[in-house]
C-alpha cells in the first residue's frame, strides 16, 4: 500500500545505486528499491548530463553518483507535478525563494543536511518510504533515526497511515470549499486546491505563508488584510486561539515563539496584553470556538468577491489520533449569512 503512496509518475519508482558500486572500478553495481532495474550502462551518462567520453570520475562511483542525482530530480520534480504544486508553492512552504528552490530540484546543492532533507520531504508531504527514497537519492543513505525524531513531523507514517492521509487528500481535494489540516500549532500539513487558490495571489513571506501556518499568515503577513476583511477581528480571534494552545501545549516552543514575534510587534503586543482578554471575556470567541459567528474574506476572483466565511472543525478520529484537525472554510453569501443571522437573532429573543 505504501507503494502506491509514491504517485503516477515512473521516475518515483526508479531504482538507485547502493554502496557497493563505489567498492571497485569495473563491478557490475547492486541496485536498491526493485528487482527489475538493469545494470547501469555506458550510455546513461548521457542522459544524466554527461558527456560519454572518458574523464577523471568515469568509474563506477562517479557514474553511480550522476545516475543517483537525475533520479534525485526526477523524483523531486516528479513528485511536486504529482501534488499538482508549482515550485512556487513548495518554496513558500520551505519559507525560501522561488529560485532556491528551483536550484533544488535542479539538483545544484552544495550539501544537502538531513534537516534539510526532512522539511523538503515534508513540503512535498512524502511519506515514511518516500523519505527514506528520498535520503537514498540524495545522500546515498537513509534518515538517522535521532535526526528523523526532532524532524518537523509530528507522527511517524507508517504504510496504512501513509495510504490513510493520501487518499484524505484526494477527498479534500474534491470539495470546492477550501480546507486545511493543521496540528495543534497551525502548522499546514495538508490543503485543497480551493485552499491554495484562495491564497495563491500573496507575496512570498519568509515565515507567514497561509501554506505554514495559518495563525502566522493572519497575524504577520503584510497582505492578509487584502484578504480577512475586518483583519483586526480577524487577529483578535487568532490571538485568542494562540493563547488557547499555549494553555494546553505549554512546552511547546513554536507556539512560545510566535508569541515572541507577537510581543515585537507592538500593536500586536497591546491587542494581545490588553484587546484580547477583553475579547474573550465578551464573546469568547477564537477562530473555531465563535458560537456561530461569521466573519468576512476576500476571494481573489472578482466574480466571488467577499463572502462570509465561518470556519468549521470536522475532524474523523483517524485523524485526531495522529494529532490533525481539518478545518473548512464554509464561504456564503453575504446576503444569505444577513438573513440567517436575522432569523437566528429572532429565534434567541424568543426563546
Amino acid at each position: 500500500m505504501g507503494e502506491q503512496v509514491l504517485g503516477r509518475h515512473p521516475t518515483a519508482h526508479s531504482v538507485e545505486v547502493s554502496d557497493a558500486a563505489s567498492d571497485q572500478v569495473g563491478r557490475t553495481p547492486q541496485w536498491r528499491w526493485g528487482s527489475t532495474a538493469q545494470p547501469l550502462q555506458r550510455g546513461d551518462a548521457v542522459a544524466c548530463g554527461g558527456t560519454g567520453e572518458p574523464h577523471q570520475d568515469d568509474t563506477a562511483e562517479g557514474l553511480a553518483a550522476e545516475i543517483r542525482a537525475k533520479r534525485l530530480q526526477d523524483f523531486l520534480k516528479g513528485r511536486r507535478e504529482y501534488l499538482d504544486l508549482s515550485q512556487k508553492e513548495i518554496a513558500e512552504r520551505l519559507m525560501i525563494t522561488d529560485r532556491a528552490y528551483g536550484n533544488w530540484e535542479r539538483g545544484r546543492v552544495k550539501e544537502w543536511t538531513d534537516e534539510k532533507l526532512h522539511l523538503l520531504a515534508q513540503a512535498l508531504e512524502m511519506s515514511e518510504f518516500q523519505t527514506t527514497r528520498l535520503f537514498w537519492l540524495a545522500v546515498d543513505r537513509g534518515p538517522l533515526p535521532h535526526l528523523r525524531a526532532t524532524s518537523r513531523r509530528t507522527h511517524k507514517e507508517d504504510p496504512a497511515t501513509a495510504a490513510l492521509l493520501y487518499d484524505y487528500c484526494v477527498m479534500m481535494d474534491a470539495l470546492s470549499l477550501p480546507t486545511f489540516l493543521i496540528d495543534h500549532r497551525w502548522d499546514i500539513r495538508m490543503t485543497n486546491k480551493a485552499y491554495r487558490e484562495l491564497f495563491h495571489n500573496l507575496r512570498p513571506h519568509p515565515t507567514a505563508m497561509p501554506c505554514t501556518n495559518f495563525l502566522r499568515f493572519g497575524l504577520f503577513h503584510p497582505d492578509a488584510p487584502t484578504i480577512l476583511v475586518d483583519h483586526l477581528k480577524w487577529q483578535l480571534a487568532m490571538l485568542a486561539t494562540l493563547a488557547s494552545s499555549l494553555e494546553r501545549h505549554d512546552d511547546d516552543t513554536a507556539l512560545h515563539t510566535i508569541r515572541q514575534d507577537v510581543y515585537r510587534h507592538p500593536a500586536l503586543r497591546d491587542a494581545y496584553l490588553k484587546d484580547m482578554p477583553n475579547w474573550v471575556l465578551g464573546c469568547g470567541e477564537d477562530l473555531v470556538h465563535h458560537e456561530g459567528r461569521v466573519r468576512e474574506l476576500r476571494h481573489p476572483d472578482p466574480q466571488v468577491g467577499i463572502r462570509g466565511c465561518r470556519l468549521v472543525e470536522e475532524t474523523p478520529q483517524s485523524l485526531q489520533v495522529l494529532g490533525l484537525t481539518r478545518i473548512t472554510l464554509v464561504l456564503v453569501d453575504p446576503e444569505a449569512r444577513h438573513i440567517s443571522e436575522q432569523h437566528g437573532s429572532h429565534n434567541h429573543h424568543a426563546a
